[in-house]
């Protein structure tokens, strides 16, 4: 195929007519002219390869927001986008979506409809729901799904979703996964082949769970703006009940944290509780910087836009994750992260835990919330028969006399468990337990007599 040349400010090829340069020129050179890294899939259509392509995203805040706009300007014209939330005052000055007259709008609704106005041709079908709501059905019709979250949960509740979803005589059930993520500075993009490469869960270690404030220092003598809002999250809302359950995404149940936080504060002569602070402590919220996000979300559509046109290799097999850090200068670095054979999620093995067999059934639950690769809220445990659910309220009632058992009394050293977690959706860790050498000898005798 001959290549275009610029004869006085208008793109020709020889032997053809001229060609209005127009807002897709310099994309369709990249689609439709190989270059050295391309695949042997590379067909070098001169339609937009990525107009057929239907993206799934997640988020509508600081990161969907760029990735939104990119996909839009990508040449991508079927996109969907899911966010619960609604636009507050403080999400205007990264978020640039969104305008003053939108706060108290669904996030979501209002991206869609911003970026459909600015780029022709583009339909973007916004939905303002969780990501929990939508069945596997749902899930199954895109062909990238993106994310721009910032919850380790969704991440976690989407990538088992993913990997459940593929069957091996379905290759078309074989959604890859981006997932872009900031931290002040910091970022990090990844390409997800679900079973095929490390997922998140595979990479959960890279996540650290946010440091717990003792709760004598949150009862005694508060020293932070931070451990009043604990405080008020943790004790007064456990103490007086003013609504059935908290929801973070609530103004008036954030509001009703604030105001005791800010007495709390007052009462020590502490200064610095606001309504933005007291949100962000509840929802672990991580500031964001515009630039940081511009530049993750750049490299998330970038792989979304390999993947779509085979123009170059996307990360995935060889190199899977790109880490950002701008704090100290520009510096990004690739390396593949190895898939683990005893992910809870994509992995065959169970894993190895030495455990004390004296501990009892809820000491031991508890002891799993601290574990850095499991990073379980509200776990349930089954062995051989269930040893404890926390729900339906029936089964929890059922099994709740367990609890005060020791773990030496409920199974055996060797035996495995599986453990699972209501927000996780599909996850399963299955754990091979180990008891402690110097309890080993003690539990055994225990576990024959009884």
């Amino acid at each position: 195929m001959s290549q275009p040349v610029m004869v006085s400010g208008k793109l020709t090829t020889p032997g053809g007519s001229a060609m209005k340069k127009g807002r897709w020129t310099y994309l369709d050179n990249v689609r439709r002219n190989p270059g050295p890294f391309v695949s042997e899939e590379f067909t070098g259509s001169e339609e937009a390869v990525t107009a057929s392509e239907r993206v799934k995203v997640f988020g509508a805040g600081g990161l969907g927001c760029e990735i939104l706009k990119n996909l839009a300007l990508s040449g991508f014209q079927d996109i969907h986008v899911i966010d619960m939330d609604t636009i507050d005052v403080s999400n205007l000055n990264r978020q640039f979506l969104f305008r003053a007259s939108d706060v108290g709008s669904s996030k979501a609704e209002c991206a869609a409809r911003f970026v459909e106005k600015r780029v022709k041709g583009c339909s973007i079908t916004p939905h303002n729901c969780k990501i929990q709501d939508k069945d596997d059905d749902f899930y199954m019709q895109f062909n990238i799904i993106i994310c721009g979250l910032d919850s380790i949960e969704a991440r976690r509740w989407i990538n088992s979703t993913l990997v459940n979803l593929v069957d091996p005589e379905n290759e078309d059930s074989l959604k890859p996964l981006i997932d872009g993520g900031t931290e002040g500075f910091k970022g990090q993009a990844r390409v997800i082949f679900p079973t095929m490469t490390s997922c998140i869960e595979c990479q959960l270690d890279m996540h650290a769970p946010r440091a717990a404030v003792p709760l004598c220092t949150l009862a005694s003598i508060p020293r932070q703006p931070e451990h009043c809002i604990e405080w008020a999250h943790i004790i007064a809302w456990e103490n007086e009940k003013p609504f059935p359950a908290l929801d973070n995404d609530d103004p008036e149940h954030i509001t009703w944290l604030f105001q005791k936080a800010l007495a709390r504060a007052k009462e020590f002569n502490i200064s610095g509780v606001t309504y933005s602070l007291t949100q962000g402590v509840v929802k672990n919220i991580i500031p964001a910087i515009a630039s940081t996000n511009a530049i993750i979300a750049a490299s998330c559509c970038n792989e979304a836009f390999k993947i779509a046109t085979q123009t170059n290799p996307c990360l995935g097999f060889e190199e899977n994750y790109m880490m950002y850090t701008g704090d100290a200068g520009v510096y990004t670095y690739t390396f593949k992260h190895e898939k683990k054979d005893d992910c809870p999620v994509c992995g065959n093995l169970a894993r190895d835990l030495e455990v004390d067999p004296n501990l009892t059934l809820e000491e031991f639950i508890a002891s799993l919330a601290e574990r850095a690769e499991a990073q379980l809220k509200k776990p349930s445990i089954r062995a051989e028969k269930t040893l404890y659910m926390q729900s339906p309220p029936s089964l929890e009632e059922q099994t709740r006399p367990n609890l005060i058992k020791k773990i030496g009394e409920l199974v055996g050293n060797g035996d495995e468990i599986g453990v699972t977690d209501p927000s996780l959706g599909a996850v399963n860790f299955k754990y091979r337990l180990k008891f402690s050498k110097e309890y080993r000898g003690n539990a055994i005798e225990t576990a024959s007599a009884s």
